[in-house]
């Protein structure tokens, strides 16, 4: 699935989904409402995984860690590095979007 399937070029993949589906902004103005609406979720989920990656390790550095907190810092590590990569794939898209144009 590209985002030029779903909302054509010029279309803004959000740092959050609609029961697990993609959420598409498009646009004329990247610096609208919705865009830095978006900007701001992306570097709040930034800042939340380095936060769950220094407690993840401090849980994994610990031989003493039970399993309940291994497997909640899992957890915590996916969730992160679902939103981080959604993140990277929206601006990933915004930058074809900028070398199509640019050409």
């Amino acid at each position: 699935m590209t985002i030029q399937s779903l909302g054509g070029q010029g279309a803004r993949l959000l740092p959050w989904s609609e029961d697990g589906k993609w959420c598409l902004l498009k646009t004329d103005d990247p610096n609208g409402l919705i865009s830095r609406l978006a900007d701001g979720l992306e570097e709040e989920q930034l800042g939340s995984g380095e936060a769950v990656l220094k407690a993840a390790r401090k849980v994994l550095d610990n031989p003493l860690s039970t399993h309940a907190e291994v497997r909640y810092a899992l957890l915590r590590a996916t969730e992160s590095l679902t939103s981080v990569l959604r993140i990277a794939e929206s601006r990933g898209m915004r930058l074809e979007d900028v070398d199509e144009v640019a050409v």
